[in-house]
């Protein structure tokens, strides 16, 4: 199958970018001391933020980027880094907000990169591994850039899950019969709702060393699970 018979909407793709280089540059000023950053280095992280999903899916996908094709996905990444940057302030007391774009975004990334690859012809579990990588792609290279932990390698809010379970209703319900665009929508809905309930009810993963003073207390009887 050709790679011209899915099509993005150009709206909705500099829609996701913006909203992810707004991301990028509410993160990067939020650093003080050593590691502030300059109007640059604000821009990189944004434009980081906002492209590095797309791109990460179109390596996967073996396309060619479809950041790369048009001067509006840079432009509107570098714009959207410096109104974030400009407005942080008002921004960072509009936490609900940032926290409702946030999920909205993982959404986007992941569906577009479950659509792209499951019309391009991949089967469900790499299509679904796809959009997963797209959504928290950005996240990844901005930790990796900025030298810090890799944010999704750790104890949060079901970030790159709440990625995957929506990645894998949207390929569901494709598979079912739905159009690849009510399968994006149902996706989007998913995890959106499933990011924001996590953070609103503060819902993780258990942690690896919680797990394992579990199995150790069942299958000794002696050592006391500590509940949190």
């Amino acid at each position: 199958m050709s790679e011209t018979v899915f099509v993005i909407p150009l709206w909705a793709d500099l829609v996701a970018v913006g909203l992810g280089g707004i991301q990028g540059a509410l993160f990067a000023s939020g650093f003080r001391g050593e590691r502030r950053l300059d109007l640059l280095g604000v821009t990189i992280i944004g434009i980081v933020m906002g492209m590095g999903g797309g791109l990460i899916r179109d390596l996967l996908l073996n396309v060619a980027p479809t950041t790369l094709q048009s001067n509006w996905y840079l432009l509107t990444a570098a714009g959207a880094a410096l109104l974030g940057m400009l407005l942080a302030g008002l921004f960072q007391r509009l936490n609900a907000v940032i926290v409702g774009l946030d999920a909205l975004v993982i959404g986007l990334f992941g569906a577009f990169g479950t659509s792209k690859a499951l019309v391009l012809g991949l089967p469900l579990v790499p299509a679904v591994f796809v959009g997963v990588c797209a959504a928290v792609g950005g996240g990844i290279l901005r930790d990796v850039i900025m030298g810090l932990p890799v944010a999704i390698l750790h104890v949060s809010s079901l970030y790159a899950a709440a990625a995957g379970i929506g990645c894998l209703v949207l390929a569901i319900a494709e598979q079912l019969g739905a159009s690849v665009v009510l399968a994006a929508v149902i996706g989007i809905v998913v995890t959106t709702v499933i990011r924001l309930l996590a953070v609103i009810f503060d819902i993780s993963l258990p942690e690896q060393r919680a797990l394992y003073r579990r199995k150790v207390a069942v299958e000794t009887s002696t050592i006391p699970i500590v509940k949190p």
